[in-house]
């Protein structure tokens, strides 16, 4: 069945954000269809309008939530009627609800118990930090419900694991590897399984856990409800899809390869690692109030630029796979706090990880897949806030940055410096002021010539270019050789290099890597 039957008028704009609390007296207004056939002009304005319990409807309320975001209310009710969900979705965007709320909604309804060493509802996820974040999240719902929740992970004990399932849970959350590791202990069967959901898939696959992902649906009833939720859709997803689920609804909010639309993106040129560090030392130094995170590629590169930070007199604190799990809590737990202003991390430590209040985010590294950047600069603009997303572009980078421009249909506006030869942008039309050439601050990319701040390629404090004309072709004073977009203004043409794309990282050959 389409996803159109569902919600045949209903439109849902783009909604960062967990549930969001609202003023005392107020509401939200929305118009269109509601799900299964609801009656044109109704409006979705509450939980009990979605189909969920007096009983949850009141945890919730005293919670403070009392509206749904788009994904949950998209979601929901297609969750509660039975069929099974791709939801796409950015972190942030409150999809633990989407999933957790009808679950709990349905197990309670149930009225049954575990047996031991079983559970009826398993939720996997690729990272320590967001199965915890997830268990977390679905615990505050639970609050005087009769249901219980498990998390486990690696990195803690797999002893005191067991003995936390003899007994049986209603609601397991756990990562792949951990699983397999307690089923081969028989510490847990996936026998009694009524709901599964993958959560964060497009991750797990990037993390090598495809092949666990297989092991695991052979060991779940074919009689299940399956959810799989994804920020992007790219082909191994479609195809995981088809194994896991039946017949399933797909619901977007953030369409894939698209960031927040509070989300200021920026680049910055650089002539290397030196001197990406003074550039991200200069804008925290001019935004001592802000909450940055800064991804490297590497737990090596991560750990190396938190010590220089850490010396030079920054609040700094890094999570990455070289730390254990206790170091990457007090992290986390000190970021979210405000103790620590700035956290250093790894693609695949960071995952998942929803920090509402984060100011700035920082592609000190840019990533070799460019859905990853996607997923970094997500970590900012939460909650309706607004979000910068800085990034820095080495002379080896160009082919990166033109993969992740490629993959968000944008070119990124340049904050300061000379873009590296590798680097192809398509042409784009001349906007306004047509009698600026590329050497008058028109088109081109030249640093010297590219009229884009009061300064020739100047950057404001917080790292975003200045504004002035930036857009205009009137004469910027430039140095370019007329109509051409070389990055040195020689007279190159901006055509591609044929590099070709790397790898995905983290796959391994297919093995499985827990953060």
């Amino acid at each position: 069945m389409r996803l159109e039957s569902f919600f045949p008028t209903y439109k849902f704009p783009n909604h960062a954000g967990f549930l969001t609390p609202m003023p005392t007296g107020s509401r939200r207004t929305r118009s269109g269809v509601c799900a299964f056939g609801a009656p044109k002009g109704m409006t979705l304005t509450t939980f009990a309008e979605l189909g969920l319990s007096e009983n949850i409807v009141a945890t919730l309320t005293a919670l403070g939530f009392a509206t749904p975001t788009p994904i949950q209310e998209k979601g929901i009710p297609v969750v509660l009627g039975g069929r099974d969900l791709i939801g796409l979705a950015q972190t942030g965007t409150g999809k633990t609800a989407a999933f957790g709320l009808p679950m709990i909604e349905m197990l309670l309804k149930d009225e049954k118990r575990p047996d031991n060493r079983t559970t009826r509802a398993l939720i996997l996820a690729p990272t320590r930090e967001l199965v915890n974040q997830i268990g977390d999240n679905l615990r505050s719902y639970l609050r005087r419900l009769p249901l219980k929740i498990n998390q486990v992970v690696g990195g803690a004990s797999i002893g005191k694991q067991q003995l936390q399932l003899e007994k049986g849970t209603d609601i397991l959350v756990a990562t792949p590897g951990r699983l397999l590791d307690l089923i081969a202990r028989n510490a847990i069967s996936l026998r009694a399984v009524r709901y599964l959901v993958l959560d964060e898939a497009d991750q797990m696959l990037d993390l090598g856990f495809i092949h666990d992902l297989r092991k695991i649906s052979k060991m779940v009833p074919p009689k299940r409800q399956t959810l799989l939720f994804s920020a992007t859709m790219p082909s191994s997803i479609a195809d995981l899809a088809s194994s896991f689920l039946t017949d399933p609804i797909k619901v977007a909010v953030t369409p894939p390869g698209k960031a927040a639309d509070k989300v200021e993106q920026h680049v910055h040129f650089v002539a290397g690692q030196n001197a990406k560090t003074e550039m991200l030392k200069k804008i925290l130094n001019d935004n001592p109030d802000g909450r940055s995170i800064v991804f490297l590629r590497t737990k090596h590169g991560a750990e190396k630029l938190m010590k220089h930070l850490d010396a030079t007199g920054y609040s700094v604190a890094s999570i990455h796979g070289n730390k254990s799990q206790g170091q990457r809590e007090r992290a986390l737990k000190g970021f979210r706090d405000g103790e620590i202003k700035t956290l250093i991390a790894t693609d695949v430590a960071a995952r998942g990880i929803d920090i509402p209040a984060v100011s700035h985010v920082f592609n000190y590294d840019l990533p070799e897949v460019p859905d990853a950047y996607v997923h970094r600069i997500g970590r900012t603009a939460r909650a309706g806030r607004d979000g910068i997303a800085i990034a820095f572009c080495g002379p080896d980078e160009g082919r990166l940055l033109r993969d992740i421009e490629k993959l968000m249909s944008i070119e990124i506006p340049v904050a300061s410096g000379e873009p590296p030869a590798n680097l192809a942008r398509p042409a784009r039309p001349q906007r306004r002021g047509g009698g600026g050439g590329a050497g008058a601050g028109g088109n081109n990319r030249n640093h010297q010539g590219q009229g884009r701040g009061k300064s020739e390629g100047g950057a404001k404090a917080d790292g975003r270019p200045a504004k002035s004309g930036h857009r205009k072709g009137g004469n910027g004073g430039g140095n370019g050789n007329g109509a051409n977009r070389s990055a040195n203004g020689n007279g190159q043409n901006r055509s591609g290099n044929g590099q070709a794309r790397p790898a995905r990282s983290g796959t391994a050959g297919g093995r499985r890597r827990e953060a």
